[in-house]
């Protein structure tokens, strides 16, 4: 693979392509212990971590190192103390990991490659459901089929419906600040969702809204927001701008943000530094 600087889309395109590959093998490892007592422990900050979540993260890592030599990884379950540059891979070889202890499908494996701090290719498969989705210049979804990516057709967001909004809510992670978000904008419904799954809902125009004003990793939603703005909406932080990946600093703690399959509703969504929603205002658009 050439670096970030020369790559060509269709070289982005057979990136994202292997990527899907990876992930849908790690879904296989998933599958075998879903639904039955897979063993696990709480980390120290209380977010369990299971034997699923070790065997499907390496074999990612060594696919990737496998396909992929000298690029940095930055892992879940592997450590995560220290800088990957300017291109390194983002992985969570199980997102989800309470619903999918609890049995139920909502659970993803979500893969990107970042270079200068932006998702440039990725995976996010749901196995639990069947689907995967990858994108480089474009989004596509395909099904998974024996483990593995079946044909792909490429999918869009679509336009703010004038009825009212479809928002996604997190099955095991509400807060008053994202409610608070949520009922100041016109929201139709609110359907839970587990896990990074809610992007590829939003990239297939199945949803328009994401919020989440608590706690999240990078590798929970670098893969979703590069599928997200691939397949032409946005995922934006306070202020308007796009979530930068690789902040060793924050510990790769991401702030509030709003996930839109319409760019244009970025104008009636404000999102306060510190982890709190406010009220809409005008606010720079996302592109």
């Amino acid at each position: 693979m050439t670096d970030a600087a020369t790559m060509t889309e269709a070289e982005a395109g057979r990136v994202a392509g292997t990527l899907a590959e990876i992930a849908c093998a790690a879904g296989t490892v998933l599958r075998r212990w879903h639904g039955g007592d897979c063993p696990h422990v709480l980390k120290v900050d209380g977010s369990p971590s299971s034997t699923a979540d070790i065997e499907a993260e390496a074999l990612i890592l060594e696919a990737l190192a496998a396909r992929f030599p000298g690029i940095p990884i930055v892992a879940e379950e592997s450590g995560y103390d220290r800088g990957a540059g300017d291109l390194f891979f983002l992985v969570d070889p199980l997102d989800g990991t309470r619903d999918f202890l609890a049995g139920t499908p909502h659970y993803s494996v979500n893969i990107a490659l970042v270079a200068q701090g932006r998702p440039i290719a990725a995976a996010l498969a749901a196995p639990g459901h069947d689907r995967v989705w990858l994108s480089a210049a474009e989004a596509f979804e395909a099904p998974i089929r024996d483990g593995r990516p079946g044909p792909a057709h490429p999918v869009h967001s679509r336009r703010a419906p004038e009825a009212g909004l479809l928002a996604l809510g997190s099955r095991r992670h509400g807060d008053l600040e994202t409610a608070a978000c949520l009922a100041s904008l016109p929201v139709l419904e609110v359907r839970t969702s587990g896990s990074a799954l809610k992007f590829g809902l939003l990239a297939s125009g199945e949803a328009d809204i994401y919020i989440r004003c608590g706690a999240t990793m990078e590798w929970d939603t670098a893969a979703g927001d590069a599928i997200l703005t691939a397949a032409g909406g946005c995922v934006v932080v306070p202020g308007g701008g796009p979530i930068r990946y690789g902040r060793v600093a924050d510990g790769f703690r991401n702030g509030p943000f709003a996930a839109l399959g319409d760019p244009a509703l970025a104008a009636d969504v404000t999102l306060i530094p510190g982890a709190t929603c406010g009220m809409p205002r005008a606010a720079p658009a996302a592109r």
